[in-house]
């Protein structure tokens, strides 16, 4: 691959200029069930374009070179793999480790979904608004877009709100496998509330991994702001980021009346590098804030370890810590009472 620090400026901008094709082309490919082609129960054995799409059973007819032209393009951002026959007149494709979480696993989850989540019409209406959260923050582009707030909408819209859970789902179960691996912090714990487990998926995963856990509690149609149900421990993830600075000490001091000393709040949650790079962990992180401006709170966040630092002892908790788990999006947040 081309190194990227050779391109002129002319071309750079070029690129990113183009760059919704990307997000697109994702969207195709999980639309065309390409990933799932591929793989094949574990083969992964490289395809052409005209294999994927009579292995894709889509019905009679595809264009195997507009196909192609889109495989070329994800392969170049590290979704395929390109294989070229000796004298370079056919290409294959298989997945990378990136692809093969676009593939349906033994549970019938994939990543698929987020992506078709993140794609559908009212959400890409707000899109090109995007300016009007600098202008106007008093409501998102996707109020101005849509004339009401994403969650309100997507209850009105049950195609919308399943694909949401499906996405949800898709995105917690590995996520959740990864943190129950790597994090023992739920021992001794007897009771713990999942805030706004919706899904609850992550409860379910947490209570299996920690019999000591005998009661759990989903708290998903409470209000934050008023009261959070008394535990030992109270788990929440992807939750502040939607708030805004005061209303995420309003929730972490809810948390902290509801625990006993000792007890404590274990989030997961996008935390900012304090350092602005290249780097895919910083551009996910960064690109994800930019989505919740535009889509769910114009002044909710992704924060960085030190701000989130800061709301904790705002709330009254005396410790905190923060842990980031290898190759996740998430980081571990533990506020101590």
């Amino acid at each position: 691959m081309e190194n990227r620090q050779s391109n002129s400026p002319t071309t750079a901008i070029m690129e990113l200029a183009n760059m919704i094709s990307v997000p697109m082309a994702l969207n195709a490919v999980v639309r065309l069930n390409v990933a799932d082609a591929i793989w094949q129960g574990g083969s992964n054995k490289p395809l052409s374009a005209a294999e994927i799409l009579s292995s894709a059973a889509l019905g009679p007819g595809g264009d195997a070179d507009n196909l192609q032209r889109i495989l070329r393009l994800l392969t170049s951002f590290g979704v395929f793999e390109e294989h070229l026959n000796a004298d370079a007149t056919e290409r294959r494709y298989s997945l990378t480790e990136v692809g093969k979480s676009l593939a349906t696993d033994e549970s019938g989850l994939s990543y698929g979904a987020y992506v078709l989540q993140h794609h559908q019409d009212a959400l890409m209406r707000a899109w090109t608004l995007v300016h009007e959260a600098v202008l106007d923050p008093s409501s998102e582009p996707f109020v101005k877009a849509n004339g009401e707030g994403a969650y309100s909408y997507y209850g009105k819209k049950p195609e919308m709100n399943d694909l949401m859970l499906k996405a949800m789902s898709g995105v917690s179960v590995p996520f959740m496998k990864a943190f129950l691996n790597g994090y023992d912090g739920f021992q001794g714990v007897r009771t713990l509330v999942d805030v706004g487990g919706s899904a609850g998926d992550c409860l379910r995963m947490i209570m299996s991994k920690n019999p000591s856990i005998r009661k759990g509690i989903e708290h998903v149609g409470g209000d934050l702001l008023k009261t959070i149900p008394p535990a030992d421990a109270i788990f929440m993830k992807w939750i502040l980021t939607t708030w805004t600075d005061d209303e995420c000490k309003h929730i972490l001091k809810n948390c902290h009346d509801a625990l006993p000393l000792g007890g404590k709040v274990v989030a997961c949650e996008p935390v900012l590098p304090n350092h602005t790079d290249n780097s895919h962990r910083s551009r996910a992180l960064l690109a994800g804030d930019i989505f919740v401006m535009t889509i769910y709170r114009s002044k909710g966040k992704h924060r960085t370890e030190m701000e989130y630092r800061e709301l904790g002892f705002a709330a009254g908790f005396r410790n905190f810590k923060a842990k980031i788990l290898l190759d996740q999006f998430y980081t571990v947040l533990e506020f101590q009472k």
